[in-house]
């Protein structure tokens, strides 16, 4: 076994470590930092149910100086990259460069959960050196926090390795010829395309992985993305876990909570699946139901070996010491385990059909209900809206009416007080044209004394004015004449 084990180790360990002469004479150069400034991660890859490969990294310290590690080698590390990058994703990622790269490894890290690494090797330390100052400390995507820490790495060693013998040997032909990639068919020649390989230890072309978007392997569908662990669904416990068969409750089992027993109890579904030994218990039969187990070696169906009597299954006096049953009795049997399943599974799946069913029914009528409620609270939202707006606009038309009234008021007033005015300026038009005329008169009779003076002033004396005497006028009457002469004056100066 450990002729196999080194075999192992060779295989796995000559392509990371298969680096160019020349760096090993920088190494040489300065042996003290490389074994003072390199840090230990332990890692491993496989399928853990058939076959695992551990081994050792020695990285260099990640430094905040710009220099460069001397003894540095065309070697990378990517740590701690979040499982929720696929290949593709991580091919895109550094897509500038991957012209450059002949080899990549992904492998897990013992310290780091929910996360994984990759060992790259590149053609040349001229590209290294570049993928590492343009990568280092880059984020992945501008929506997360998440950065690329890349590490030179010194060396990689492995240093075990679990799994069926069958895997261990070698076939002689892969000796001789070179692996192919289960993509395109094509040889696996890291010198003209770069090769990947994923966590479960399969290898293909760069190219043909990084259009696969999904994050399992094309080949065993071995997911990179672990599911979480599985809690009992009442008391949270992690062990001695049960999971139905019918609903898929979770729930831990009779030496712990029991509430696996309990769900059998008030559900009536009677086949539970035992999550570390994937195997279905029936608790009516309070007996196991299947004949058929998954094997943890290589992940293949095997018959349950209950068949023997006998502690030592290796006895030597019934039949299970004999060559084995016939391909035909074999086919029976299992004819026979599958008409048994489906008997046993017909009244539990019909029961469970009613079940879920009446789960349907019962969040149809529920959802019916939440709508008929939704529809009627929306109707009563909309209807108050709406008689909020209908009395906001009564009461604008009231405030108008009323304006409107008071305006029609203001209105009437303002009429009968233009007629006033318009009245009242007729009259006093009125009076001055009499008063006009008036005036007018006096002054035809004032002109009228006026030429009579003048015509009096021209006539010869006669003897009997020169014998007469000579009245005088009323004081009264001559004033009255002045004042009246005076008003005519200023009446002519007002019209002129």
């Amino acid at each position: 076994m450990s002729s196999s084990s080194s075999t192992v180790d060779d295989k796995f360990r000559s392509p990371l470590l298969a680096v160019s002469g020349g760096d090993q004479d920088d190494t040489s150069s300065s042996p003290p930092l490389v074994a003072t400034s390199s840090r230990e991660f332990r890692f491993s890859s496989g399928n853990p149910r058939i076959e695992e490969t551990r081994g050792l990294m020695h990285l260099f310290s990640d430094t905040t100086t710009s220099n460069l590690p001397v003894g540095r080698k065309p070697l990378l590390c990517v740590l701690g990259i979040p499982n929720h990058m696929t290949y593709s994703d991580f091919c895109q990622f550094c897509a500038s460069f991957v012209h450059h790269i002949s080899e990549m490894r992904i492998v897990r890290n013992d310290e780091m959960e929910d996360r994984y690494s990759i060992l790259i090797r590149f053609d040349s330390q001229d590209s290294t050196d570049r993928f590492y100052q343009h990568f280092k400390e880059k984020p992945y995507n501008s929506l997360e926090e998440e950065i690329c820490r890349v590490l030179f790495t010194v060396d990689v060693q492995f240093t075990g390795y679990s799994g069926s013998i069958e895997h261990v040997q070698s076939n002689p032909a892969s000796l001789t010829e070179q692996p192919s990639c289960p993509v395109c068919l094509e040889r696996l020649d890291q010198d003209t395309s770069g090769t990947l390989t994923t966590i479960c230890n399969h290898s293909f072309h760069i190219s043909c992985i990084s259009n696969w978007t999904d994050s399992s392997c094309p080949v065993c569908r071995y997911c990179q993305q672990q599911p979480e662990k599985s809690i009992c669904f009442v008391c949270q416990t992690s062990e001695n876990l049960w999971i139905c068969v019918l609903c898929g409750f979770v729930g831990c089992g009779r030496y712990k909570g029991e509430h696996a027993v309990k769900h059998w109890k008030e559900t009536q579904h009677c086949y539970s699946l035992e999550l570390e030994t994937q195997r279905v218990w029936d608790y009516v039969g309070d007996n196991y139901v299947h004949r058929l187990i998954q094997s943890k070696t290589d992940g293949k169906l095997v018959e349950l070996n209950s068949h023997c009597l006998h502690a030592n299954g290796s006895c030597g006096s019934c039949d299970c010491s004999k060559s084995g049953i016939s391909d035909t009795l074999f086919d029976s049997k299992v004819e026979e385990i599958a008409n048994e399943y489906n008997e046993l599974l017909a009244p539990q799946l019909d029961n469970q059909r009613s079940y879920f069913e009446a789960l349907l029914q019962d969040v149809k009528d529920q959802t019916e209900r939440e709508i008929s409620e939704a529809v009627n609270k929306a109707v009563t939202q909309r209807l108050a809206k709406m008689q909020a707006k209908l009395d906001r606009c009564i009461k604008e038309k009231k405030f108008l009416d009323d304006l409107n009234e008071n305006l029609e008021k203001n209105q009437e007033i303002w009429k009968a007080k233009i007629l006033e005015s318009e009245e009242r300026e007729m009259n006093n038009l009125k009076a001055k044209d009499d008063k006009i005329e008036e005036l007018e008169k006096q002054l035809q009779d004032l002109m009228a004394c006026l030429e009579e003076g003048r015509a009096t002033e021209q006539l010869p004396v006669s003897e009997e004015i020169k014998d007469g005497t000579v009245l005088k006028l009323a004081a009264g009457s001559s004033s009255k004449t002045k004042s009246n002469g005076r008003q005519k004056g200023a009446n002519r100066k007002k019209s002129g």
